[in-house]
């Protein structure tokens, strides 16, 4: 079962344009009482190894816990819905103040 916050791999397709997309790590933000129901399709924030000054991206250092083998920055700019059946694996969790940041990024960019 998925937990918010876990770091997974999806395959987000072919992008159009400056879309995140391919096969790449990305990190769960829906909310916990929504995964406990096993949704169809869960929120998530592509990551990339591309490292640029960015207010809409976090920067997220490899550790133990979150399963990434180098430094990623998660690009809040990318959120999207996707469906359960494009995530391959879990590969860790990246921890309740990564997972903080991230969803204070995405409520900045929507204005919430």
């Amino acid at each position: 079962m998925l937990t918010p916050g876990d770091v997974v791999e999806v395959d987000l397709g072919t992008p159009a344009g400056s879309e995140a997309g391919l096969r790449r790590l990305a990190v769960v933000l829906t909310a916990g009482r929504i995964l406990r129901g096993g949704p169809n399709v869960v929120q998530v924030v592509p990551l990339t190894r591309t490292i640029r000054p960015s207010g809409t991206e976090v920067l997220i250092n490899p550790d133990d816990a979150n399963g990434l083998d180098a430094p990623s920055a998660a690009q809040c700019q990318h959120v999207r819905s996707i469906a359960t059946t494009r995530i391959r694996q879990r590969r860790g969790n990246v921890g309740p103040a990564i997972l903080a940041e991230l969803r204070e990024t995405v409520a900045l960019l929507l204005d919430l």
